[in-house]
């Protein structure tokens, strides 16, 4: 016990410890309490350590030696910001836990200009009084959907929900039972309809819905026809389902509105770059369809939001819905989805600067290409051992819920590890100052070049320097 306390008296105080020049320059940039607070909890480690480790003197100064810059690296941690840049090297594209669509420096320019600035939010600049929000974006939409009337609010289920709470509360809305899907973190169309208070009325089967069914169950009670485009899922085999275009003449003989929740949203037809076919926005609207919603930050690629396009007798109607200002989205995404809207004005524009298109275009030629920049890169600035590194084929996914059997070619960094588990460096990746996101397959790590951009290379090798370095024995 005595020999333990002379152990105890070896831990420099928190005065001492202030008194540091690396310390007094952490206190220089960032609030004194965080670096203190930092200190102690630095400290109780250290007591621990001494109480149940049995620790020796010298072990103690040891300790203490290091304390400093322990101590430098926690303050660092507890002060740098909890939502942070990570670099995808996973290869899903549109990632909803890394955040989905990038949005371009272009773009970002314009949020900007109107992040630093007043704005005319909610003014109208020609007759010098309260304006609309809406307004910003309705042209725009209308013009490249061929829609009647828009509005935007913060996401794609918000979105579903205030149309089904404008248009069938208290009432019946038709829908397939193959389409009542489930989203991201558990949000179900039965769900959303039952907060709308709109009354489901599922039919068909799972696997097969017929014409009929949907004829069969209209009724006084009936509001709406509703189409869920199954975007994050698939069946196959024996199955029948019933498309926008059939469901047109049943609405027009029942004088009933037609609404679709195409969820990823895509306003460019995919398939021209080898991706599966994806139902456009226009060719909803084309087919008759009242009222269309869907994301803005999946295959459109710009922001989180739920776009609402169609007849303007419905939008007009959700504006005047209480639950529009819940779900209003604020200068930040009108502005920014506004900049990616004006880029669809050119296809060759909007595949060129929008980057979810980018990458989702991106051939495996120009892939390769990457893929050998920084393998020669990581091969110049790192001597490896014990580690082995090849560009290798592999699969791209779309993310985000969208084309969910698709996968494309692409290119990939292999490192594979002879001694050590390559779940350690995946683990020390992720713990670099910018975390790098990869994937682990078989033992092996993937960096994917389809989601890696050039001017990231630099991290990425610095990145796996900080990574083999603390996966002992790989490095010279």
């Amino acid at each position: 016990m005595n020999q333990r306390k002379s152990l105890f008296k070896l831990i420099p105080k928190v005065d001492e410890l202030l008194e540091i020049d690396s310390i007094k320059t952490l206190v220089k940039e960032m609030p004194r309490k965080l670096v203190v607070d930092s200190i102690r909890e630095e400290i109780e480690f250290l007591r621990e350590d001494i109480k149940n480790k049995s620790l020796k003197e010298e072990e103690v100064k040891e300790r203490n030696t290091n304390l400093p810059s322990l101590i430098v690296e926690r303050a660092k941690m507890k002060n740098s910001y909890k939502l942070k840049r990570v670099i995808n090297g996973t290869g899903v594209v549109i990632h909803t836990n890394i955040g989905r669509s990038l949005i371009s420096e272009e773009i970002m320019e314009n949020i900007k200009d109107i992040a630093v600035n007043y704005s005319n939010l909610e003014y109208d600049l020609d007759k010098g009084e309260r304006g609309s929000r809406y307004s910003h974006l309705k042209d725009i939409i209308v013009e490249i959907t061929g829609g009647e009337d828009a509005m935007v609010v913060n996401n794609n289920a918000a979105a579903v929900l205030l149309v089904l709470s404008t248009m069938a509360k208290g009432k019946e809305v038709i829908v397939s039972r193959g389409e009542l899907i489930e989203i991201g973190g558990s949000f179900r169309i039965p769900d959303v309809m039952e907060q709308s208070g709109a009354i489901l009325r599922a039919v068909g089967t799972t696997n097969k819905t017929h014409l009929w069914d949907f004829e069969n169950a209209i009724t006084e009670e009936t509001a709406a026809l509703l189409k869920v485009h199954t975007s994050n899922y698939r069946i196959l085999g024996f199955t029948s389902s019933v498309s926008a275009e059939d469901l047109y003449p049943l609405k027009e003989k029942y004088n009933l509105p037609l609404i679709e929740d195409l969820g990823s949203g895509v306003l460019i037809d995919l398939s021209k770059f080898g991706l599966e076919y994806e139902p456009t926005v226009q060719e909803s609207i084309k087919k008759g369809v009242d009222i269309v919603t869907f994301s803005g930050d999946k295959l459109l690629g710009g922001p989180q939001a739920g776009i609402i396009v169609g007849k303007k007798e419905y939008i007009d109607a959700m504006k005047k819905n209480p639950l529009t200002r819940a779900f209003r989205v604020d200068k930040f995404t009108i502005s920014a989805l506004e900049a990616t809207l004006r880029l669809y004005l050119d296809e060759k524009t909007a595949i060129e600067k929008i980057p979810t298109l980018k990458m989702l275009s991106a051939g495996t030629d120009k892939l390769e290409k990457k893929a050998e920049k920084l393998y020669n890169m990581i091969i110049e600035k790192i001597d490896l051992k014990n580690c082995r590194l090849k560009i290798v084929d592999n699969y791209s996914e779309v993310g985000g819920g969208s084309l969910p059997l698709e996968k494309i070619p692409t290119k990939c960094i292999m490192i594979s590890l002879e001694e050590q588990s390559i779940t350690e460096l995946e683990i020390a990746l992720r713990e670099y100052n910018i975390p790098i996101i990869t994937r682990v397959y078989k033992d092996n790590l993937y960096i994917d070049l389809r989601t890696v951009r050039e001017e990231e290379f630099d991290i990425i090798v610095d990145g796996l320097l900080f990574g083999l370095n603390k996966v002992k024995g790989c490095i010279i």
